[in-house]
């Protein structure tokens, strides 16, 4: 009878120990932003991208890097660059014309809908700060002259959507749709919305996603 009982209570201590160990390992496995449990990478990106500025077609050009989290959020910095052919009426009272240049950048955040799906969808969001300025594009080889006396800086949210085709393990291609909203361009004969408006374009990543 007293071994009996002494079996018991070792059960009942094993069973005790079992329970407290397996509590300690539930803990341990709970998920966090950064335990072993997720999987994180990140890639780099290119971007050709077509919009009007001023009622003209400007190219856009584009890069940006990120570090993917747990592959359904990406966080990173980007940037791009665009010209622009804008009819500035001889501005500057001299028979040159005139391109618009410039270019902004900052702090991407992308949330990635289904991911590991061959086809899904990302919703990059860009907030950050750019510039804006006449750039003469008077075509004379003899006398040629870049002049920036126009320009101002800018603030930019730029919200948008991808559509991601997964082409391999490391490589990602997606068709963009987004929408510039800016602070007002303070410049002579220029709109103050002028860099406002809607994005469309090819992106290209490249990494661990």
């Amino acid at each position: 009878m007293k071994q009996f009982t002494l079996l018991v209570i070792f059960a009942l201590v094993c069973q005790i120990a079992l329970a407290g160990n397996k509590k300690d390992q539930d803990d341990y496995n709970m998920g966090t932003l950064f335990n072993r449990n997720k999987s994180n990478g990140g890639y780099g990106a290119i971007s050709l991208n077509y919009s009007q500025i001023d009622n003209k077609d400007a190219f856009i050009m584009g890069a940006r890097g990120a570090w993917v989290i747990d592959h359904s959020l990406a966080i990173g910095l980007g940037g791009y660059g665009f010209i622009n052919g804008v009819d500035t009426d001889y501005i500057f009272e001299n028979n040159h014309e005139y391109d618009l240049a410039g270019g902004y950048g900052g702090l991407i955040l992308e949330p990635i809908l289904a991911p590991r799906l061959p086809v899904h969808i990302s919703v990059p969001v860009l907030l950050g700060i750019g510039g804006v300025a006449f750039v003469d594009s008077y075509d004379d080889w003899d006398n040629w002259y870049y002049d920036d006396d126009q320009s101002d800086v800018f603030l930019v949210l730029e919200p948008g959507v991808e559509l991601e085709f997964n082409m391999s393990k490391h490589v990602r291609m997606a068709a963009s749709l987004s929408y510039r909203f800016t602070s007002d361009i303070e410049m002579e004969t220029i709109d103050p919305d002028v860099m406002e408006g809607p994005t469309v374009g090819l992106v290209f990543k490249f990494g661990k996603f």
